[in-house]
């Protein structure tokens, strides 16, 4: 091989290699490559009126970008209203990344305003994009003509719309049986009786059934044997006195002994002597301090067992027994009385709430 062929062939490969060399290296720095770009929607507003920056960085997706802070002022003069979330958006097969954020600013001061690059961070170096400038005027006020103005309009009441006093309307209606619920509970609560009466349906006993029951647990608890005579003749003529009232029908209980006595004479024929002591009987003890004889507390019970058996009336085999109803009250228990205390505060703050809530609606509408 002669020296001009090796030379021409080392130029060759020298010559390949910066072209293959110069084909990856744009594309290597541009994947390095970080780009700034802002911009404004409008160069002019007038006070108070908004406009819109909008900043985007192009760069690496492997890399971080950190974007200036601003609190409620982009300089003095220019305020800032909101700012938006970054939006992110992938490029070229996810290689780069494109980051945008807007800025909505505006002023109250007319004046030609100069806004200064955006930074950005990415790693550790220094981005910066491009200044802008935002004029802010005022409108033209024609002072040769000022009746042409006027003064500052009153504040409008709206028209009446009856949709808008459904809620009222309906909340009045439902705080007028709330209040007769809150009184009535009240009441129950003073009384200390139930909210809700028991009653019970029993059939009737027949008044010499029900007496005899009643001398059969005077006859059991034996209590003259203790030394209570007095006691003892209460309950026994007590118990006669109510057997009288249901079998014969006039008022026993409001008598005395003899107009007991006298009354029944007259409507039963029957010998009612021993009925007799033993009313006299039950007279001493109670009044006079009478203490009688073993016996004689015997006999006075086996007198009116005699007495109520002599003069029951007579039972009929085919006739049904009549239910009586009996109404059943008990006293309410601690638990019962907080619950009823807690239930009346609720009710009571709502109905105050309602009515607080129609005196505001009916005051905006008059006042």
């Amino acid at each position: 091989m002669s020296k001009y062929t090796l030379l021409k062939s080392r130029k060759f490969f020298i010559a390949l290699s910066c072209l293959v060399l110069s084909s990856f290296a744009p594309q290597k720095m541009a994947a390095q490559s970080v780009t700034v770009d802002v911009s404004i929607d409008s160069l002019q507003i007038m006070i108070g009126e908004q406009a819109k920056i909008q900043l985007q960085v192009s760069l690496d997706a492997k890399q971080k970008a950190i974007f200036p802070h601003f609190k409620d002022s982009l300089l003095k003069g220019i305020e800032i209203i909101n700012i938006a979330k970054p939006d992110t958006q992938y490029l070229n097969n996810r290689q780069r990344l494109l980051i945008t954020q807007k800025y909505t600013i505006t002023s109250f001061d007319s004046a030609l305003y100069y806004i200064p690059p955006f930074s950005i961070m990415v790693g550790s170096k220094e981005y910066k994009s491009k200044s802008l400038a935002l004029k802010v005027y005022s409108p033209r006020v024609d002072v040769s003509h000022p009746d042409h103005y006027y003064p500052q309009k009153g504040v409008m009441n709206p028209p009446f719309v009856w949709s808008d006093w459904v809620g009222t309307i309906f909340l009045s209606i439902l705080g007028i049986p709330l209040m007769f619920l809150i009184v009535y509970l009240i009441i129950r609560f003073r009384d200390n009786k139930p909210i809700i009466r028991h009653i019970k349906i029993e059939p009737k006993i027949p008044p010499h059934q029900q007496a005899m029951k009643e001398i059969e647990r005077i006859k059991t608890e034996k209590i003259w044997q203790k030394g209570h005579s007095k006691e003892y003749y209460t309950e026994l003529t007590d118990t006669l006195r109510t057997y009288i009232q249901d079998r014969f029908g006039f008022s026993a209980m409001e008598m005395t002994s003899s107009e007991i006595i006298e009354k029944l004479m007259d409507v039963e024929a029957k010998d009612i002597n021993d009925l007799k002591f033993l009313f006299q009987t039950a007279d001493l003890v109670k009044f006079a301090k009478h203490d009688p004889m073993m016996n004689e507390n015997d006999s006075n019970l086996l007198n009116a067992i005699s007495f109520i058996n002599e003069t029951k009336a007579e039972e009929q085999v085919d006739k049904k027994p009549v239910p009586t109803e009996i109404t059943v009250e008990e006293k309410r228990s601690r638990r019962a009385k907080v619950l009823l205390s807690v239930g009346i505060v609720i009710l009571s703050a709502c109905v105050a709430a309602i009515i607080a809530h129609i005196a505001l609606r009916l005051a905006d509408l008059f006042l």
